[in-house]
């Protein structure tokens, strides 16, 4: 260093652990250079200050647009102490080098996510100078430590008061997370900017700005050998991420990805709905008057596969239904509310994981994201509400009232069956689902022998078109009397044809549901 003399550059809009962190390190014997607020902050807790401004000579301007964009600053950031040359520039620059840059960035995010916020109070909270001297000291992480993060302080103050500074891995660690830091804020504004005015960016630009907020870390992944956590969308926390866990074991990436699964699914419906989903795939789901009546039929469904289950409801979960759900074991609940004589009851199983979660709102233009090696897969979430009526009936037979209340049941189940899909239903619950086979026919005998002498009187869905009439011939045999498809296949009038011949009615929808 070109003076004996260590400083520390501070300047955060979160002052969260500010006053504890200065005082130590003026102990330590850092001389403190700070700007406005966190000057002011600093000196009102009796902490000797230096402000920018008296560093560099020249006030802050525009407002407090211009604070710290000087060379005196950024020379004494950026300076490589190893350079014999730059070293001689400070000195003949008066430049003091700073050991320790402290910032965090205006609380954009925060500001965009309340109601009603101008477009003024969004650009005014765009920092500019905060991420210079972050990326700035960041890049020059050999000779500086940077620190975005709160948390961070004490372990930073331990380290210098065990080692005299600042270890060299440690700055290495703290550079990535600067990084991340400053990405994840111009990913949040690239985000906000693209929503102004009459303005549509495109959908896939060249360049997919993302940032995701880390919530926890999980025990691990599918598999005991795979290392997991769960991320939030960056802004407010919603859906999943935003939900509170009432009761229960830490949820494990399983959990939350067969939550995702009933939440999607019983987005679907209006009417009070429980859905059951095992491994991703729904094994029951019932519709009714009430949830207790809703939870009954999705459990008559398929009382052996919602065992060890992970249910959604669009409904509150009262003492009545509180009762028959500590009869099973279940690993999950997950609910718009929970009585306090439902919570009462359900302590008896304190495993039981419970979720007290407002479901999202169903946004079109959500995406969703495939990891793939080399790169990454990404689409339109299909949030379209299923709505077989507005399909075209193909059979010489159509469908009574009871018949188009279970075809669009069984249509708004199987767009979430994981594909090869086929749903066996009635107008308010399945009686059996055949999931994920490498052909339709296979899916569709699951599916039957599942729903047993259910399927007499019942109605098919089916997730894409059928290349052949087998699934026809076997759904006439089990005694379904409907079925629903998208059509499109070459030889869907053979369909039409063995439909006509067995008295079958069958729709087309034209709109096809491979989830894969």
């Amino acid at each position: 260093m070109s003076s004996e003399k260590r400083r520390a550059l501070i300047s955060v809009s979160d002052k969260t652990g500010i006053i504890d962190l200065a005082r130590e390190l003026t102990e330590l014997g850092y001389e403190i250079v700070s700007t406005g607020g966190t000057a002011r902050t600093l000196r009102d807790a009796s902490i000797s200050v230096t402000e920018a401004a008296d560093v560099t000579g020249f006030p802050e301007i525009l407002g407090g647009r211009v604070k710290t964009l000087h060379p005196l600053i950024h020379g004494a950031i950026l300076a490589r102490l190893d350079l014999p040359e730059q070293q001689n520039e400070l000195e003949e620059h008066g430049i003091i080098p700073f050991e320790i840059v402290v910032v965090n960035l205006y609380p954009f995010e925060e500001t965009v996510a309340r109601d009603g916020v101008r477009l003024e109070e969004a650009i005014e909270n765009i920092d500019i100078g905060g991420p210079a001297m972050l990326r700035a000291a960041a890049k020059n992480h050999n000779h500086v430590a940077v620190m975005v993060n709160p948390a961070r302080y004490n372990s930073l103050l331990d380290e210098i008061k065990a080692e005299g500074s600042v270890g060299k891995s440690t700055r290495c660690k703290l550079a990535a997370e600067a990084f991340a830091h400053t990405a994840a804020y111009d990913a949040a504004i690239t985000k906000y900017l693209n929503t102004l005015y009459e303005y549509q960016a495109e959908k896939y630009p060249e360049y997919l700005p993302m940032a995701f907020k880390k919530i926890q870390d999980l025990r691990y992944g599918e598999n005991p050998q795979q290392l997991a956590a769960f991320y939030a969308d960056s802004g407010p926390l919603t859906g999943l991420a935003a939900a509170r866990q009432l009761q229960g074991k830490e949820l494990s990436f399983n959990n939350i990805n067969d939550l995702n699964a009933a939440l999607e699914l019983v987005l679907e419906f209006d009417d009070p709905t429980v859905v059951a989903v095992k491994h991703a795939n729904p094994c029951g789901v019932g519709s009714g008057p009430t949830i207790f009546e809703a939870y009954n039929l999705a459990y008559d469904a398929d009382p052996v596969s919602i065992f060890g289950g992970v249910l959604a409801l669009n409904r509150p979960v009262g003492a009545a239904t509180a009762r028959v759900m500590v009869e099973i074991f279940l690993e999950v609940i997950a609910a718009p509310g929970f009585t306090a004589e439902a919570l009462e009851i359900l302590k008896e199983k304190s495993d039981i994981r419970l979720l007290d979660i407002q479901l999202p709102e169903r946004r079109r233009n959500d995406f969703d994201l495939k990891k793939v090696i080399g790169g990454m897969l990404t689409q339109t979430l299909d949030r379209e509400k299923v709505d077989v009526r507005q399909g075209t009936v193909v059979t010489e037979k159509k469908p009574g009232d009871e018949e188009w209340k279970a075809l669009d049941f069984a249509q708004k189940v199987v767009k979430h069956v994981r594909s090869n899909a086929i749903v066996v239903a009635g107008s308010n619950q399945t009686f059996g689902v055949g999931a994920g086979q490498m052909n339709r026919i296979g899916a569709a005998k699951i599916a039957l022998a599942q729903a047993g002498e259910k399927a007499r009187g019942a109605v098919l869905g089916s997730d894409a078109f059928f290349p052949f009439p087998d699934t026809v011939d076997e759904a006439a045999k089990a005694g379904i009397k409907a079925i629903v498809q998208p059509g499109g296949s070459l030889r869907d009038e053979e369909s039409i044809r063995l439909c006509n011949q067995l008295g079958l009615v069958m729709v087309f929808t034209g709109r096809r549901y491979f989830k894969h």
